[in-house]
């Protein structure tokens, strides 16, 4: 949308069948759309782990940026003590923070590259790397049990959408094949956060 404005009205409008939270725009200021309590339609089609409705069961933050430049410090400041107060509130833990693109690889790509998941990791709001191990498991068999959906495991776009969605939020310099260093990052990030699904 061209400005908070527009996307706010946008999100208000039952027609467009699209709602959140949150929205905090650029220069941090927050405006709550939706209660906490109620379900906001803001994931749409998608799976996280065992959860195939993510609207029912997540609080939805949008976050005014086009997806082309770096998000701005009064907007991360803003997003990180929201955050802060949801988690604490719900006691939700950094693991189960994600975006959309995690949760619909493929069809969604927000927050994007230029997204700087680092800054809420450091701060324990977020994941953003695991402690190494010595074992790797497979890239995609990580990937399942870290909460990405494989709808089809012999579909290679499902495997392309995938990756891409890992590498937006974890390595979101690199492209190309799949590489030694995704399969690395993947697996510890299993064995570092769900220890029970490390065999």
């Amino acid at each position: 949308m061209d400005c908070p404005k527009a996307a706010i009205a946008r999100l208000c409008d039952p027609d467009h069948q699209v709602s959140v939270h949150y929205i905090v725009d650029k220069f941090g200021d927050i405006t709550q759309l939706v209660g906490e309590a109620y379900r906001a339609w803001h994931a749409g089609v998608g799976k996280w782990r065992s959860m195939d409705d993510v609207n029912s069961g997540s609080i939805g933050i949008e976050l005014c940026n086009d997806g082309t430049e770096p998000f701005e410090e009064g907007q991360m400041l803003a997003l990180k003590a929201l955050l802060a107060d949801i988690m604490n509130r719900w006691d939700i833990p950094a693991k189960n923070v994600i975006g959309h693109s995690d949760m619909a690889p493929g069809r969604k790509q927000d927050p994007g590259r230029f997204f700087d998941w680092c800054i809420l990791a450091n701060s324990g709001l977020a994941v953003f790397r695991g402690e190494q191990h010595n074992k790797k498991i497979p890239f995609f068999d990580a990937a399942q049990h870290f909460g990405y959906f494989l709808s089809n495991p012999d579909d290679g776009d499902c495997h392309d959408a995938v990756l891409a969605a890992f590498r937006s939020r974890f390595r979101p310099e690199v492209f190309g094949p799949l590489n030694e260093d995704d399969t690395q990052i993947m697996s510890d990030l299993v064995q570092t956060y769900f220890r029970s699904q490390e065999a």
